[in-house]
């Protein structure tokens, strides 16, 4: 199989665990192929961490889970250095922690205290964490998928700014239209009802066998590749620009931005631009694959004025008008 027929197996094989929420899979799968990490949002309840078990339960990846809470420590994330003594020699060995892994879910990514954040912040950035004056490399596949609630927030650390804008995309789930609710009804009670059988040793486990690193590896490769035109990088630079001089456009944005977006929002639409042209089958980038990735990439990393807020200016309305003012020239 190439490449792009065992990411779009990958595809079909989440959206049979998935229900409703294909925008939710294609994105987790952009972050995957851009190798970048998402910050996911959404209520309770609306399979945020099984979109992103599913991913990592069909792909040949080891996967690991940090539940996030007030009393959590670096090292709980990181590993620590444990002293060790057998034939009369003694040594601290590094115990790596659960952030040694191809896919982590950082669950309730909010509850956390700012060390934590912040040792989890360098096994972002840098793809290594710092123990006792040691660094730790992390494996080539490795991405972080972060999960928040927007709600029930006494008790959370909101997530800083600089820790925000490493995130490729923040991805919003919402709730699914009632026929694909149906649909998930069924699916949990097949589930259940399958698992009991093989409890029973009714019927055999027959996973298919899960989709190799290289493919993932193979994908970024052609997805570098992807012809980006200069009135696209140009396009994609002004749209970031925009939101730094928003007096220029409009009478709603100067109202409604306060702080601009940085220059990995650029870096992060060319990457993800790509990537979609490339899901999409497509060897070049157009302006739709531009429009279709902005929100994802620029609603967590524009800082809105009071006055928005008072009004109730969401972020994506924020996005809308600017993909609105900005011209592709």
């Amino acid at each position: 199989m190439t490449p792009r027929e065992q990411i779009e197996d990958l595809r079909s094989r989440m959206g049979t665990a998935i229900i409703g929420q294909q925008e939710v899979i294609e994105r987790l799968l952009i972050g995957l192929l851009a190798n970048g990490n998402l910050l996911i949002e959404g209520l309770p309840g609306l399979a945020k961490t099984r979109a992103i078990k599913a991913l990592a339960h069909n792909l040949e990846a080891k996967f690991s889970r940090i539940q996030f809470t007030p009393d959590l420590l670096p090292s709980d994330v990181t590993g620590t250095e444990v002293y060790h003594q057998s034939g009369g020699k003694a040594e601290f060995r590094f115990e790596p922690g659960p952030i040694f892994a191809n896919i982590v879910l950082a669950d309730e990514i909010n509850r956390a205290p700012a060390k934590v954040q912040a040792a989890l912040l360098e096994a972002m950035e840098e793809r290594q964490v710092t123990v006792a004056g040691k660094t730790h490399a992390m494996e080539p596949l490795f991405m972080v998928m972060a999960t928040q609630n927007p709600i029930e927030q006494e008790g959370t650390y909101p997530l800083p700014e600089a820790q925000m804008d490493r995130f490729l995309m923040h991805v919003l789930i919402t709730y699914p239209p009632v026929e694909d609710e149906v649909e998930v009804v069924e699916l949990v009670r097949g589930e259940e009802i399958a698992a009991m059988k093989a409890q029973k040793g009714m019927e055999a486990s027959k996973k298919p066998s899960a989709i190799p690193q290289e493919a993932v590896f193979a994908a970024r490769r052609e997805i570098g590749a992807i012809h980006v035109s200069a009135a696209m990088v140009r396009y994609m630079a002004d749209l970031v620009n925009a939101t730094r001089i928003p007096s220029e456009f409009g009478k709603d944005l100067p109202r409604w931005i306060e702080i601009g977006a940085s220059p990995r929002a650029s870096i992060a639409l060319d990457k993800c631009g790509r990537t979609h042209a490339w899901l999409a089958g497509r060897d070049y980038v157009d302006p739709e694959d531009v429009r279709a990735i902005a929100p994802d990439v620029l609603r967590h990393r524009l800082g809105l004025t009071f006055e928005a807020q008072g009004e109730g200016v969401t972020p994506d309305k924020v996005v809308g008008e600017l993909l609105k003012q900005v011209a592709l020239t």
